[in-house]
């Protein structure tokens, strides 16, 4: 028998195809990683800034900083430029004790202070610079701005970005399944608005938005109003990058916030979204592993982004470690009343609604796989209870699955997609 893998915690998990499947592996076309990542980031600080100055000219004349990173759902290679970023921040004159880095968590928990190593990434920037953790439910931590003209989503902001003087965002371009792709607008909103904005943004009137899909910034609601978001805070830059199935550097972007990130959708555009000449009645895929697959709510974006070439009434195997269990309460109070309802009667009780329930939109997504097929999940790290919680049917074995998928479905055609929603497949 052939063998297959996909992303899988911190590794891979390894399967087994049976002997008349016809697997197509889908992975992004290869692309150089950056010899020198180190020095690609200071170019693009100094030499190659994006609709702005260089850094060091921006940061003149500045009495603070506040620089917002990714929490740790976001594999983003902060150990790469955070200490250039705050070499050139002192060094322009202002005071180490003014820059504070900002996590952007949204509405997810507040990690401890070992994941804070983690996802910094430097040791010496953990020691010497004040590090803080965004809290959207805290009333203190968070600034006004009033309503988008737009569409009237409230615009409340954390204060210390609000406040700084010069306001910088970092992040990773990859497709996401709602905005479109990750990374710059984004980080500001929801990374770190307060929970009124994030609730309006998932709301079912965005979330049921056709236009509010992956790989897409034509006419989706979600990036016009982080677009209008971004406009009313002012003056804002950005660093953006671009990693591979690695996790190792491709392409890293400085500049104004919304030309710099358009530059990277550009680059990654190429890569994430990959041409199939068919759909498939069997695909595998993953959550891509750490840190994306430490709970089923993170799962769910897994689930979303390969429908483009499941076919009709398909069945689609997900792996997905979920180390950390479910996700929050409210999210497995969510998922206990899809379970109870079904979908069109959860999806009935929260059409009306102006805010969404704190993350009932990630169930509300879990809606578009049950709608085209069957979902199937293979999971080491949720108990029996919690299995019963995600609506799907939970499997043992994931080369068991895809042999009874191709029985059931007379089709030995199979897609892979080892790296989970970081790839888009498309039919040609």
């Amino acid at each position: 028998m052939a063998e297959a893998e996909v992303l899988y915690g911190r590794g891979v998990l390894r399967f087994e195809l049976p002997e008349q499947a016809r697997a197509t592996v889908v992975r992004k076309p290869s692309a150089p990683k950056l010899a020198d990542p180190r020095t690609a980031v200071e170019r693009a600080l100094d030499a190659e800034p994006t609709a702005s100055a260089p850094l060091a000219e921006l940061a003149a004349g500045r009495t603070s900083a506040c620089i917002v990173v990714c929490d740790i759902t976001r594999p983003v290679p902060n150990h790469l430029f955070l200490r250039p970023i705050v070499d050139r921040l002192v060094a322009a004159g202002i005071d180490l004790g003014s820059i504070t880095i900002l996590v952007a968590t949204g509405l997810h928990r507040i990690g401890d202070d070992a994941e804070l190593a983690e996802l910094i990434g430097d040791p010496w920037v953990v020691e010497h610079v004040a590090v803080r953790w965004h809290d959207a439910r805290d009333s203190n931590q968070l600034v006004d701005l009033g309503r988008t003209q737009t569409r009237g989503t409230p615009v409340v902001l954390n204060r210390t970005l609000v406040e700084a003087d010069l306001r910088i965002v970092t992040g990773l371009v990859e497709p996401h399944f709602m905005a479109g792709w990750s990374g710059g607008r984004k980080v500001v909103a929801p990374g770190v608005a307060g929970h009124q904005t994030i609730r309006t943004f998932h709301s079912a009137r965005f979330m049921e938005d056709p236009a509010a899909t992956q790989c897409n910034l034509d006419g989706n609601p979600l990036h016009e109003e982080q677009l209008e978001i971004v406009r009313q805070l002012g003056e804002v830059y950005a660093v953006n990058t671009v990693i591979d199935e690695d996790r190792d550097l491709l392409d890293v972007t400085f500049g104004e916030v919304v030309a710099s990130h358009l530059a990277s959708v550009a680059f990654v555009e190429e890569l994430a979204r990959v041409e199939l000449p068919r759909r498939y009645s069997t695909v595998v895929t993953s959550s891509a592993g750490h840190p994306l697959d430490k709970t089923y709510y993170q799962t769910i974006k897994g689930m979303v982004t390969p429908l483009g070439i499941l076919a009709e009434g398909g069945t689609l195997i997900i792996a997905s470690e979920c180390s950390e269990g479910m996700g929050s309460p409210e999210f497995r109070a969510a998922q206990r009343r899809l379970v109870a309802d079904g979908p069109e009667g959860f999806l009935a009780s929260i059409t009306d609604k102006p805010l969404a329930d704190v993350d009932e939109w990630q169930t509300e997504m879990q809606l578009k796989p049950l709608r085209a097929g069957t979902v199937q999940l293979y999971t080491t790290g949720l108990s029996a209870a919690e299995q019963r919680e995600t609506g799907v049917e939970v499997v043992s074995s994931v080369s068991a699955a895809v042999a009874a998928a191709i029985e059931r479905h007379g089709d030995p055609e199979v897609a892979i997609v080892p790296e989970g929603p970081y790839v888009v497949p498309v039919v040609r």
